[in-house]
């Protein structure tokens, strides 16, 4: 699925629309002069509360879009310390449990990092999701295996929190990658997007000039914000990405000997 084209698909879409409903309610405001005559006194007020919602509704949407943008920026940030930390503190174990897991530790956060490179096919993505679940199990079970007995107890108490971080940080990502708005609220911004387009067009009937040039920059104005506020919501599959934070993964597994 390309999102990327979808987005560009459901933008073009929505000027289209806006800019359809503005010339239909401008004929209709010229084709009943009279009825645009005696409701012109009480609908600026209306216009007005529509286009504040708009502009609400706008803001909010935006705002919401790009703090999770952040919070997800955030996380891969602590997903590429949590596993460092954990990496470094292998040094506690003994020299052959440690060859063992810094090559696990290795396959894991190039795993890691092709998990969000194959973000735009489901498939892939799930699958190397599911390898990285299988290597946490296995360098839970050997870290677990190397530390054990009382004389060790130090060593885990300092090892396995920093691999428990590491792991339910996977989860967290997880969860904020498919945290998204319902599709209601999109729904409603294009809506008013529309009926506020079709306020123009009929206010403007009032007047002997044509409205054409405010509804056109009204709609290229909207169907940019939209576009924009898609593309943030989904980073990996538009033209804002997170490439250059995940890359930090691939740079950590470089180092890893």
């Amino acid at each position: 699925m390309n999102y990327t084209l979808m987005t560009c698909i459901a933008s073009f879409a929505l000027f289209i629309t806006i800019v359809a409903v503005s010339r239909f309610a401008y004929r209709i405001g010229r084709g009943r002069p009279d009825l645009v005559e005696t409701s012109s006194e009480s609908a600026g007020a209306v216009v007005g509360a529509v286009f504040a919602l708009l502009g609400l509704l706008t803001a909010f949407t935006f705002s919401a879009a790009y703090s999770r943008l952040d919070t997800r920026r955030q996380l891969m940030v602590q997903e590429v310390n949590a596993i460092g930390t954990a990496y470094l503190r292998l040094d506690v174990l003994s020299n052959d449990a440690q060859a063992q897991l810094r090559k696990d530790f290795k396959a894991y956060t190039l795993s890691r990092f092709a998990f969000y490179q194959k973000l735009t096919e489901k498939e892939g993505a799930l699958s190397e999701l599911a390898n990285a679940s299988e290597l946490q199990q296995l360098i839970w079970s050997k870290a677990v295996s190397a530390s054990s007995g009382t004389e060790n107890s130090s060593i885990r108490m300092l090892l396995l929190p920093a691999l428990n971080e590491m792991i339910d940080i996977v989860t967290t990502r997880s969860v904020a990658i498919m945290a998204h708005p319902p599709l209601l609220i999109y729904a409603s911004l294009a809506l008013i997007s529309i009926a506020c387009g079709g306020m123009i067009g009929y206010r403007a009937s009032i007047s002997e000039n044509s409205s054409r040039f405010y509804e056109i920059a009204f709609a290229l104005v909207m169907s940019f914000t939209m576009y924009l506020i898609l593309d943030i919501e989904y980073p990996r599959f538009g033209l804002v990405r997170l490439d250059n934070i995940n890359q930090l993964l691939f740079d950590l597994a470089n180092t890893m000997k």
